[in-house]
């Protein structure tokens, strides 16, 4: 059993001389930053991707591990879509920066600033749900699905015509 799976876990105090606070920084194009450098080491980046939570008491962003944790600052959004593949019986799956793939719903994802696709992602998840920015190559891979439907933009997938943001 690891001690994040205590119920009392983010109610334990930081180690002897230490803060929860970190200068663990996501951007808004999905890079970490600590102390102002890159985290340049992709295995530790990938690992912090899947560290990436909700504190249940004040929800704000932290990375956990299961054996401690740290508040980070988030400046967009806790997730990227990556990529994205369309299958030929028309479903959407989402590859997202945390190596977990999940099926996409147009009709809940929304158009933000400088046109960026935004999805809800991680419905299941205990301290779910989350956001999730497209990359610009994932919402290049888009390109050959989307229309313009009625009311706005819409992607045909299979035979349908789903318009981004219902």
């Amino acid at each position: 059993m690891k001690p994040g799976d205590h119920p009392e876990f983010f109610r334990f105090p930081a180690p002897e001389g230490r803060s929860r606070e970190s200068t663990i920084r996501l951007d808004g194009e999905g890079q970490l930053w600590h102390e102002g450098q890159p985290v340049a080491h992709p295995k530790l980046a990938q690992a912090m991707h899947g560290w990436i939570s909700r504190h249940p008491d004040d929800g704000r962003f932290v990375l956990t591990n299961g054996y401690d944790w740290t508040y980070f600052t988030v400046e967009d959004v806790p997730f990227f879509v990556r990529s994205v593949h369309i299958d030929d019986a028309g479903g959407v799956k989402l590859r997202l920066s945390d190596e977990t793939d999940e099926a996409w719903d147009p009709a809940t994802s929304r158009i933000g600033p400088r046109d960026a696709l935004y999805a809800v992602v991680k419905r299941g998840h205990s301290q779910g749900p989350f956001d999730a920015k497209f990359t610009r190559f994932a919402q290049a891979q888009l390109a050959p699905a989307l229309i313009e439907s009625e009311g706005g933009p819409g992607v045909r997938i299979g035979g349908r015509v789903v318009r981004i943001g219902g």
